[in-house]
């Protein structure tokens, strides 16, 4: 899948997984695609040569901003050649990966930690 087809399905997808009593509180949320996890998310994370990331939040949780928040949008970087791999692996469609992934993310930026997210996917039968 090209990064454009790519693109275009984390863009069709958006938010959509995410139950509406959240989506509503998603403003000022980007969601981008990048090829791959760079350099310094790779130091940050500690990550080894085999392995990756699918999906990435980058800003302020919710649950930290106060009421005068004013700040360049928080970010979730779906990661194109991880998830294309992940899905070849585990024989699951791309777009489940990606919903899977944004709905992850999404955790992050209301403040849960990956520890919390990983109990909740278990629960919603994720992992």
């Amino acid at each position: 899948m090209t990064h454009e087809e790519f693109e275009a399905l984390v863009g069709e997808i958006g938010f959509s997984s995410v139950p509406e009593r959240f989506r509503v509180e998603l403003s000022n949320v980007a969601l981008t695609v990048e090829d791959e996890p760079d350099s310094s998310v790779r130091a940050e994370f500690d990550l080894g040569d085999e392995d990756t990331l699918l999906g990435l939040y980058q800003g302020i949780p919710h649950t930290e901003r106060g009421v005068d928040y004013a700040a360049l949008p928080d970010k979730i970087i779906i990661y194109r050649l991880p998830t294309l791999e992940a899905a070849e692996e585990d024989r699951l469609p791309v777009r489940k990966i990606i919903e899977d992934t944004i709905w992850h993310e999404v955790a992050h930026h209301f403040g849960l930690s990956e520890h919390d997210v990983e109990r909740r996917e278990r629960e919603r039968g994720v992992l």
